[in-house]
């Protein structure tokens, strides 16, 4: 057993974790990083963000190789080699972690492959895949040990047919009928995929709504998209229980209209994630947590241990990895003694559906929640030259101010790229924009991006591509 030293150590490898630990390094900390997973990167490069979009890549060339029917282009039918198709995923994985493993070289970042266990706030034991152990003392640490998907006991009924989103993406096969459990962004993304593929979805929603929390004038375009890529959609429906048969997994339902035992080849449950907070000696350290599992930060993201930092999943909602990105820099300046805390307005979310949906700061029905007045203005993609180019004019540019002053208080887009389309939203919100700022800002024509202009232009006139009457 060895005896090492660490001036910071950082727990957890995933996008909080490795740019806390370059952060701090590039101003002259002596870093270890420690992640247990075969590759660095966490759970957003290895078993979430990213491999998820290189499959909904896939599935979106599949989808418009069928659309361009329209435009009289006529393909055959694709054949799909899951072999090459996962080799295609797992090589994207394998070369982002590459770079960080790399990255880490060239900044002097020790990383350890292993896992971490507290045994006290200044020591961690340090576990290896071949069962070796050391210790190691810290004068600071910063926890970035992110979150797992919530499989509830209910579900987890010991079959491998029933996954959740970290089975889902290793394309074991292409089930003849998948149940998505959750409507949520995980569920529908992870769905779209299998659904190119070619199996027949039935996503089940508990609510009365996909994507709870998000604007219906988002969701409403994407809905009626998913409505003809998946087999069903039951809102307002639960899931009882699954049974475990020879002939597939056997969900009971209850929803009105809603056939109450069926039966699928695979189940995938995406019901949101929980914060990876037990299992490494948290309470060791005497860190507060509080009873959702999430670690107390204070606005530097400083824990009640004045020399332990938590960002990411395990620091709170949004459950977002740019979020813990961007938390791993104020963490770190709050180490150098900076003069920082985590406080922007606009966290952009996106889900990357086809079409995709992506918002942030104030919506429209937060703002109504809290009794505050504000001008909404809708732009919708009809009028837009570049959609009718792309034959995708379902899309809509959602702007939310504040009626005296102008200020862009909220954007909302649906749409092709909307993922892409959001960081202007972002950047109106953030530093606090009016809508003459958007309306008089010069957009390439024709884009996509034209929509937030004409959108802005329509908060105190008339947008030129579309006409209100006045009341």
């Amino acid at each position: 057993m060895a005896d090492l030293q660490a001036e910071l150590v950082v727990l957890g490898g995933g996008p909080g974790g490795y740019p806390a630990a370059f952060d701090a390094a590039d101003h002259g900390m002596k870093v270890t990083l420690i992640d247990e997973g075969a590759k660095p990167g966490g759970v957003c490069l290895n078993r979430g963000c990213i491999p998820s979009k290189a499959l909904l890549h896939v599935a979106k060339l599949i989808n418009e190789s069928k659309e361009a029917a329209h435009w009289g282009l006529n393909f055959t039918k694709p054949t799909i080699d899951l072999n090459k198709l996962r080799e295609f995923k797992n090589g994207v994985i394998t070369k982002m972690a590459g770079g960080i493993g790399e990255l880490c070289k060239l900044r002097g970042v020790t990383l350890i492959q292993a896992r971490g266990t507290f045994l006290d706030d200044h020591t961690l034991e340090i576990k290896k895949s071949d069962g070796s152990t050391d210790k190691l003392q810290f004068e600071k640490c910063i926890i970035a040990t992110g979150s797992s998907p919530t499989m509830p006991p209910v579900f987890n009924i010991g079959d491998p047919r029933v996954m959740d989103s970290t089975g889902a993406l290793e394309l074991q096969d292409i089930p003849g009928s998948l149940l998505v459990v959750g409507g949520g962004y995980i569920g529908l993304e992870m769905g779209s995929v299998y659904a190119a593929l070619g199996s027949k979805v039935t996503v089940v929603e508990l609510t009365a709504g996909l994507l709870p929390g998000a604007d219906r004038d988002l969701v409403r375009p994407l809905q009626k998209r998913l409505e003809q890529a998946f087999a069903k959609i039951h809102l307002n429906t639960k899931v009882d229980g699954l049974q475990a048969t020879r002939g597939g997994i056997v969900a009971s339902l209850t929803g009105q209209g809603v056939e109450p035992k069926q039966t699928f080849d695979r189940v995938l449950i995406s019901i949101g994630r929980r914060p990876n907070s037990k299992g490494f000696g948290l309470e060791a350290t005497g860190v507060t947590v509080n009873d959702k599992g999430f670690i107390v930060v204070d606005a530097q993201r400083r824990t009640n241990v004045p020399h332990i930092f938590a960002i990411g999943d395990i620091a709170g909602e949004p459950m977002l990895a740019h979020k813990a990105t961007k938390e791993a820099k104020v963490a770190v300046e709050a180490l150098l003694g900076k003069p920082t805390i985590f406080d922007n307005i606009a966290i952009p979310a996106v889900v990357f559906t086809d079409p995709e949906v992506a918002w942030c700061g104030l919506q429209e029905h937060e703002a109504k929640a809290q009794n505050r007045e504000v001008k909404v203005v809708r732009y919708p993609w009809a009028a837009s030259g570049r959609a009718t180019t792309l034959g995708r004019n379902e899309g809509l540019t959602k702007l939310i101010f504040d009626p005296a002053t102008e200020r862009v208080l909220g954007v909302g887009i649906v749409g092709v790229n909307a993922g892409e389309m959001i960081a202007e939203g972002v950047l109106a919100v953030e530093t606090a924009a009016v809508a003459r700022d958007v309306a008089g800002s010069i957009h390439a024509h024709p884009t996509l991006s034209e929509t937030l202009m004409e959108a802005a232009e329509g908060a105190f006139g008339q947008a030129t591509h579309v006409y209100r009457p006045k009341k």
